[in-house]
């Protein structure tokens, strides 16, 4: 997270800060329903993925995301030269053990606190926030943009949508496997989630909100760290970073799964997974599989010190 609170901004203008317990309905806050779909079991076991690797800039990955088609794997962090609320990003493209292949800077977009991608064929489309506000370094609306290795983009060289009238503090979430986009926005009373057709939404068409719901309460005072989208689930991760090898008793890295049909948070399960991993702060999370018995709900830590940190991917692949 880099020295940058996200209580206020990602948890929602002081409406989620009461503590979520499991089976409490939000039915009142959401409209429409998906078909329904297995979901990741948040206790299952933990598989590591790789550890402890740096990316193309030194700070901390704040998302990723699996365009699972072409088997490729993109990171975001925000870019070292720049001012954190400039909403300079920096994105990786990794191979599956880790290792870099190449990048692209992103300037004035956001925080990249959830990024997607998408596959057009060989091509992979990447979904972000952009124009930031240099308030708070978050963006105001979202866009979708091929990758291209070494390319330095604009949020004015871009096409940008603002799909919520009014709505700030925008990240995009891509479920490959059912074809949908979900955006995460900011309204007066809370942090909301609309999910659209992915097919109509890269042409610019939001017209149609296939389900929308307000993000559930999770933990109190603790960091809201990413979330992905499966079928008709959604899930968040949170947790705070350690100074060096964590207390196990102090632990506060937590995934959470959430039925968007019946509006209740169903699942969730307090990790160690990484737990003797320097600085170990929770960052990211996204889905990788285009079948269920490939599917893989994936979470991140940052580790490493100052100006050296690094990346680690976990994840779980057990549907219920």
């Amino acid at each position: 997270m880099d020295n940058i609170s996200r209580r206020g901004l990602l948890t929602g203008v002081g409406a989620l800060l009461a503590a979520g317990s499991l089976g409490v309905s939000t039915a009142s806050a959401r409209s429409l329903a998906l078909p329904a779909s297995k979901r990741f079991k948040m206790s299952a076991t933990t598989n590591e993925f790789f550890r402890h690797k740096p990316l193309w800039g030194p700070r901390v990955m704040q998302s990723f995301a699996f365009d699972t088609p072409n088997n490729r794997l993109f990171a975001g962090q925000l870019r070292s030269e720049t001012p954190e609320n400039s909403g300079d990003l920096t994105l990786s493209q990794l191979d599956f053990s880790g290792n870099v292949l190449g990048h692209m800077y992103l300037t004035g977009f956001g925080h990249a606190v959830s990024i997607g991608a998408e596959a057009v064929g060989s091509t992979s489309y990447i979904w972000t926030e952009t124009d930031a506000d240099t308030t708070n370094g978050r963006g105001r609306q979202i866009t979708r943009f091929p990758w291209q290795n070494g390319k330095t983009l604009t949020s004015a060289s871009v096409t940008k949508w603002k799909p919520v009238s009014g709505a700030s503090v925008y990240t995009p979430a891509v479920d490959q496997r059912f074809g949908r986009l979900g955006v995460r926005h900011a309204r007066s009373d809370g942090m909301y989630i609309n999910v659209y057709s992915l097919a109509a939404a890269r042409t610019g068409d939001f017209s149609t909100v296939l389900a929308s719901f307000k993000q559930p309460a999770l933990t109190a005072g603790i960091d809201f760290q990413g979330w992905a989208l499966y079928g008709s689930y959604c899930y968040f991760w949170e947790g705070e970073a350690y100074p060096g090898e964590p207390d196990e008793t102090k632990a506060t890295s937590k995934l959470w799964c959430y039925d968007i049909n019946a509006g209740v948070l169903v699942d969730s399960f307090l990790t160690l997974a990484g737990k003797s991993l320097t600085y170990r702060e929770p960052e990211g999370m996204a889905v990788y599989g285009s079948t269920d018995g490939t599917a893989r709900l994936y979470f991140g830590f940052a580790s490493g010190e100052p100006g050296d940190r690094r990346a680690n991917l976990f994840y779980r692949n057990t549907l219920v």
